[in-house]
């Protein structure tokens, strides 16, 4: 994927967003600590021509719990992250990743069968 020097996350036109090496660090990490903790068991990273999409699941049959998804279209304005649960509900946007992955903090949300 050929990137834009003044906008390092945007693709080239006709092609696929995609998570950097970064991003999918700080991603992995979040997940290795939530299915050491038994709340997730499950992931899928999709990588579209509008947004890339890491799922995560609790069974890997079930519609995923969250999906973390990367929009650069939206960067400039609401911010290119966003957290959405269950029925499409956003839970956190912003511009960093970092920030928005706080809303799986220990203490802030619990899963709810």
């Amino acid at each position: 994927m050929a990137l834009d020097p003044q906008f390092p996350s945007a693709p080239s036109p006709g092609g696929v967003t995609f998570f950097e090496r970064r991003e999918l660090d700080q991603l992995m990490r979040l997940y290795g600590r939530m299915v050491a903790a038994g709340e997730w068991r499950d992931y899928g990273i999709a990588g579209l021509s509008d947004c890339a999409v890491f799922s995560i699941f609790r069974h890997a049959a079930e519609a995923p719990l969250y999906r973390v998804e990367k929009r650069p279209t939206l960067a400039r304005k609401q911010g290119a992250w966003a957290v959405i649960g269950q029925g499409g509900m956003i839970l956190k946007r912003g511009h960093e990743l970092a920030q928005v992955l706080k809303v799986f903090e220990k203490g802030k949300f619990s899963v709810v069968d």
